[in-house]
């Protein structure tokens, strides 16, 4: 019951966000969040970039930075493993905050009868309008 409530409270308070005047909440940090934005901006955001880069990428102190559920869905889907092949993947689930301000998730990736069999790739999905190009260590980005 408890569970149920709660859903439906959550439910509630997004569609109060969603009907809220554009703008009622600008610079709002959950209004940011809500609609794919980074919490972190400007020379902030770069400063953050260069320091996440001096690990690889996809690891927890470097996520793959991209837009949104389907952002995350459309960078795992370019990964190909060492034989070519896309590989099967899950989400765990949120690690935290990360280096860029907001919630990072993790991916269980496999290549079954490949290399990396088995991987995790932590993904920031708050850049709206980012899309990552370079693959994360072990995997190829496919081109179909």
């Amino acid at each position: 019951m408890m569970k149920k409530f709660r859903g439906i409270a959550l439910v509630a308070a997004f569609g109060l966000l969603a009907a809220a005047p554009s703008g009622a909440f600008a610079g709002d940090s959950l209004s940011d969040m809500l609609s794919g934005k980074s919490a972190m901006k400007g020379k902030k955001l770069q400063k953050a970039i260069e320091e996440a880069d001096a690990h690889p990428l996809g690891s927890e102190q470097n996520p793959v930075r991209v837009e949104m559920p389907p952002g995350q869905i459309a960078y795992l889907r370019s990964l190909r493993c060492s034989d070519g092949k896309p590989p099967r993947f899950g989400r765990v689930g949120n690690f935290g905050i990360g280096i860029f301000g907001s919630i990072v998730d993790g991916y269980d990736v496999r290549c079954e009868g490949s290399e990396p069999a088995q991987t995790m790739v932590y993904m920031d999905m708050y850049h709206a309008g980012h899309i990552e190009s370079r693959p994360v260590p072990g995997f190829t980005i496919g081109t179909d």
